[in-house]
């Protein structure tokens, strides 16, 4: 079964007591990191966190979607996409 996942709250709490901060000064910091990693990834570049993964955006091409409910086909313009590649400390900590 698998387990809810972490709240920020929860998040912010944990690495208040892993870094040995106070919650307001742990919180600041999870925002910034957001902050930081939204902005790089917005403009087109990509940030990678050792341990964690890479997290860059990607441009995918115009094409033709079918909606599932109506069997309608749709031509779906061009986009960008956020993607994160899981780093391979995180994969095999995963499966061993």
């Amino acid at each position: 079964m698998t387990q809810k996942p972490m709240t920020k709250t929860q998040l912010v709490a944990e690495l208040a007591e892993r870094a040995d901060l106070d919650k307001k000064n742990a919180g600041a910091a999870l925002d910034a990191l957001t902050a930081i990693v939204t902005e790089k990834v917005s403009s087109g570049g990509a940030v990678a966190i050792q341990g964690l993964g890479k997290f860059y955006c990607r441009e995918r091409k115009a094409r033709v979607v079918r909606n599932p409910a109506t069997g309608e086909q749709i031509k779906k313009p061009a986009d960008k996409v956020v993607k994160v590649t899981i780093a391979k400390a995180l994969k095999d900590s995963v499966n061993s």
